[in-house]
């Protein structure tokens, strides 16, 4: 009689042991983009940070367009938003067309955090993919995609 495998119930212990090291990997890379950011980052949380970055690059977007951006639950963004507005980063003017709705903008201490905020992203994927060639780094780019690609199909 022919033996069926459960594919199911069959766990490779280097399949938990990757998804471990992708998950080291992260915090390491979230780390050392709030280290030594000086004064204008100082108290910025990962969350905070991508919100401020998704503004800067999407000045004028409201509350609706970061949730559907970032998949987040809307009650953790307004949070979120209202910490950063009461600490001066964003800043929102009611929309012309809408006045239900608020249109956020970095303030001048916003940019000055995004921009350190940037300047960390650069030095922090630099040191992590040095020694890489460009056809690893597109490999490593598009396996990593087919792992988010299986998260998002299942």
């Amino acid at each position: 009689m022919k033996k069926t495998i459960d594919k199911v119930n069959q766990f490779d212990e280097r399949d938990h042991d990757t998804l471990e090291l992708i998950h080291r990997v992260t915090h390491q890379y979230r780390s050392s983009l709030l280290q030594d950011t000086g004064e204008a980052a100082r108290d910025i949380t990962h969350m905070d940070g991508k919100v401020l970055l998704y503004f800067g690059r999407n000045p004028g977007a409201t509350l609706s367009d970061l949730a559907q951006h970032s998949g987040r639950d809307r009650a953790q963004l307004t949070r979120l938003i209202k910490g950063l507005r009461e600490r001066g980063l964003l800043e929102g003017t009611a929309d012309p067309d809408d006045r239900r709705n608020t249109r956020l903008t970095l303030t001048g201490d916003g940019l000055a955090v995004t921009s350190t905020l940037k300047t960390q992203g650069r030095q922090a994927a630099k040191r992590a993919l040095e020694g890489f060639s460009e056809d690893e780094k597109q490999t490593l780019l598009q396996l990593l995609q087919r792992v988010s690609d299986n998260f998002k199909s299942s």
